[in-house]
């Protein structure tokens, strides 16, 4: 999921956004990334479903597969929080991830736009490009941001591609004029 903001709109605000600084875009990652999620949906109501077809002459065994399914709605709902939670804001400065860990936790990581080297990004074959997610390896001097599931990496590639070059476009230019 990729959001522009349009320049008809209003800027939109973050939580640590700076001073002067431009909302680019902002993406989350591939629905795919929460297949564990709908595992923990399907399985515990399979498994409850099943004494029933052993012992269907019970009434009282009808009752189980709704619990099987409070309990996977459960689990469902804390990798959806999990997904939904982690986004991944670009900005005319610096690349800016949100991870959700758990209920309460939260990691906060930030790529400055002028310090990135390299970009790529890998389609892992069929199912990749039938539900159009990858991976996208961001480097630097100090180390790689590998972004696994993200949903249409190559526009993705193409939009932080179009930012860094502005950023070190704009950089070189001011190195020009100081010597």
């Amino acid at each position: 999921m990729v959001k522009e903001v349009s320049k008809a709109k209003p800027q939109l605000d973050f939580v640590g956004q700076r001073e002067g600084e431009k909302l680019l875009f902002v993406f989350r990652r591939h629905m795919i990334a929460m297949r564990k999620g709908f595992y923990l949906l399907l399985i515990p109501f399979v498994v409850t479903s099943l004494p029933i077809l052993i012992w269907s002459y019970d009434p009282v065994l009808f009752l189980l597969p709704i619990g099987g399914l409070a309990l996977g709605l459960v689990l469902f709902a804390y990798h959806f929080m999990l997904w939904y939670f982690t986004i991944f804001i670009v900005t005319d400065q610096r690349i800016r991830q949100v991870t959700r860990r758990g209920f309460f936790g939260k990691d906060v990581v930030e790529l400055r736009l002028s310090k990135i080297q390299n970009i790529s990004y890998n389609i892992p074959g069929f199912s990749g490009e039938l539900f159009k997610f990858g991976t996208i390896v961001i480097q630097t001097f100090v180390g790689d941001l590998v972004i696994h599931n993200v949903e249409h990496p190559d526009e993705i590639y193409n939009k932080l591609q179009d930012a860094v070059s502005h950023v070190v476009d704009g950089k070189e230019g001011y190195e020009e004029d100081i010597s």
